[in-house]
């Protein structure tokens, strides 16, 4: 009887070590993608975040300001609510924004204004609705100090307007029927909106001016506009105008404003933003 013994060559410690096991982790793909989608994504939420807290006070100070909830009966507050809609405020955040300041939960708070002065020749206004003044001017004057701007009166750089923007279809055709229609609602002047590189529908859009306290029926003129007119209304607010309007800018001057601007606008307490510039 045969006894077959099969021996191996190497010892089995030898090997086990000729083959080591892998212990790594495989790297998984898109990972790093991942982490960059995350984190636009927690950068966009956190921007809709800021807008939608900047319109639920928008709201709530055109409710206090007109005297009513109803967009119908107080033409300020369908102004915002339009610009609210454009922005891509959601429908159930604009109704929740209405009912709260129905029933009275909702607080519009202070009205405030400051005026800085920027790069030594730009006015700046910047306008805040808040519920701690403290809070408010602290990071105002912050975001003004990292930018080398300081508070100082400005308000000669600027009149303070009803402007309601009007977009024409023809412009060459319908802009005399504008100007009548303005100079009919008690309108002051009707001019070409400043041009914008993010806006193309700028070289047809104008700007009717008029007193604060005509607004509301200056709009109101302007939205029952004949529909051989064919214009629409792109806001209607009580503006900031500048006196002087001299295009001629610094372009690096252009670019240092326009992040203040961003960076004020950052604030949740900050409505709104307006410069000497075009």
């Amino acid at each position: 009887m045969f006894r077959l013994c099969l021996r191996p060559s190497r010892p089995l410690s030898r090997l086990l070590l000729s083959h080591p096991f892998s212990t790594q982790c495989p790297r998984l793909a898109g990972h790093n993608k991942w982490s960059k989608i995350k984190d636009k994504k927690g950068a966009n939420d956190a921007q809709k975040s800021v807008l939608y807290t900047k319109f639920n006070r928008e709201i709530s100070a055109a409710v206090k300001t007109g005297g009513s909830a109803d967009p119908e009966k107080n033409t300020h507050l369908a102004t915002v609510l339009k610009k609210a809609k454009e922005a891509g405020v959601p429908k159930d955040n604009i109704e929740k924004a209405l009912a709260n300041c129905i029933k009275g939960k909702d607080q519009a708070g202070e009205k405030l204004v400051y005026e800085a002065l920027a790069y030594k020749t730009v006015g700046v206004v910047i306008e805040c609705i808040t519920d701690n003044t403290n809070r408010t001017i602290n990071n105002v004057r912050e975001v003004l100090t990292n930018h080398g701007a300081h508070m100082t009166p400005v308000s000669f750089m600027f009149s303070r307007r009803g402007c309601v923007t009007v977009s024409l279809e023809t412009p060459t055709e319908h802009l005399d029927g504008l100007m009548g229609l303005a100079i009919q609602s008690g309108a002051l002047d009707v001019d070409e909106a400043p041009s914008s590189a993010d806006d193309p529908e700028s070289e047809s859009t104008f700007q009717v001016f008029c007193e604060p306290q005509t607004l509301a029926a200056v709009e109101e003129a302007v939205e029952n506009a004949p529909p051989d007119l064919k214009l629409s209304i792109k806001s209607a607010e009580v503006a900031y105008i500048p006196n002087d309007r001299s295009p001629s800018v610094d372009e690096q001057l252009k670019a240092g404003v326009k992040e203040l601007v961003e960076d004020l606008e950052k604030i949740d307490d900050v409505a709104r933003v307006w410069t000497s510039l075009d």
